[in-house]
């Protein structure tokens, strides 16, 4: 399944709590060469995608998720007041 669990690394893998607004990469051109770069967090190819901002499709607008290991989503118990997030940027 998409590149999510080879993101997991158990010695170095950090917990954090992103909250994002975008479930579609970027479209970056340089140089006459397009790449996408993931929108979503999920990708297991940071900064590109590697589409696995598929499994995002059904989140409800202004809801709090995670992701387990499995890339089994769970809803938020709290909306974390004050958290920062991408829709701040203007291309969000």
């Amino acid at each position: 399944m998409y590149g999510f669990r080879q993101s997991i690394d158990k010695e170095t893998n950090m917990s954090r709590l992103v909250k994002r607004f975008r479930s579609k990469p970027y479209a970056v051109t340089v140089g006459g060469e397009t790449q996408s770069i993931c929108g979503c967090g999920l990708s297991g190819k940071l900064p590109f995608c590697d589409g696995t901002h598929k499994i995002t499709q059904g989140e409800e607008p202004q809801k709090l998720y995670w992701y387990d290991e499995g890339a089994q989503r769970h809803a938020a118990a709290d909306s974390f007041s004050g958290i920062r997030d991408d829709n701040l940027t203007k291309d969000a």
